[in-house]
Order: structure tokens, then sequence, then C-alpha cells
């Protein structure tokens, strides 16, 4: 081998060692860095609102909690009725357009502490409208509740969107 063979070997080699020195140096630097921190926000909380019906002693909208188990919702409805069968009860989340609407009092199963949440009932009125569906069995239709001693056309028009007669 000449002189400019060694020469060109020993810079090549040289080069070699310089490029390989300097990765390595490189790389332990940016490879001790710190470990890159990742948090996850908590899962989002269940809340709304949930329809209980059927076997139940209260049904109606009850609201809805992250912690509650089914347990606790058949509790807040009053537990299961003397009829009720395991495929009796049932248990609905509702969408934000049925949220909003207000939950409906049923003249047919309504107790008179319920009935004077409607506006122009007190409690005077309410239990004329108990006694009533006692002496006449249940109402057909809400408007059957004008046909109440007390109430007439102008609290009909303020409770008719708040009440239903259902069975």
């Amino acid at each position: 081998m000449t002189r400019v063979n060694k020469f060109r070997a020993a810079v090549i080699l040289l080069l070699i060692i310089v490029l390989v020195a300097g990765g390595t140096l490189i790389w332990a630097k940016y490879s001790r860095s710190q470990p890159i921190e990742i948090t996850l926000p908590p899962p989002p909380e269940i809340r709304g609102q949930i329809s209980i019906t059927g076997a139940v002693n209260a049904p109606g909208i009850y609201l809805l909690k992250a912690d509650d188990s089914i347990a606790d919702l058949l509790q807040a409805a009053g537990g299961a009725n003397a009829t009720a069968h395991p495929d009796g009860i049932e248990l609905r989340v509702l969408s934000a357009d049925e949220a909003e609407a207000p939950q409906k009092i049923n003249l047919n199963r309504a107790e008179a502490w319920l009935l004077q949440a409607l506006p122009g009932i007190g409690q005077t009125r309410a239990q004329a409208i108990v006694d009533y569906r006692q002496r006449n069995g249940p109402f057909r239709s809400i408007s059957e509740i004008t046909n109440v001693e007390g109430i007439g056309t102008d609290t009909y028009e303020k409770i008719k969107n708040l009440i239903t007669v259902v069975d």
C-alpha cells in the first residue's frame, strides 16, 4: 500500500471514530431526559335524569348521580310494589329533550301532597281531587278535573300541561 493510500485509510478511520463517538455522546445526552408525564382527565361524571316506571311505588323521573346503583334508584322510586316482577321495572336514561320537559303528575295515582305542587292547587283542592277520584273512579281525561269542586277553567289552563291520566 502506498503512503497516500495509508493516509486516506487513516483519515477515513479517524472520521469513523469521530462520528461514532459524537453520535454516542449526543445519544447519551438526549436519552437521559426527564420522562414525559401523561395525566388523563377523570372519567366524566354521569349525571342526568332517569325515568323509573313499572312495578314501583312512586314511578317518575329521578336525578341520576355517578355513584348511584340500581338499588339506590329503586329506593328513590319507593321500592318495588307488591305486584313487582323482576321484568316489570323499567329504567331509562332520558335524552336532553325529554329531561327538559316537566314531569307530569298522574291524577289517578298522585297523593294530595304531590297535587299541591301544581299551580293554583292548595291543600283543600288537592284533597278534593283525591276525594273525587275515590268517589268516581279514575279520571278518564285531564279535562275531567274541571268537575272537581273549586277547579275551574282558569286553573285547568294553568295545569293542563303538567297533568296526565295514566292508569
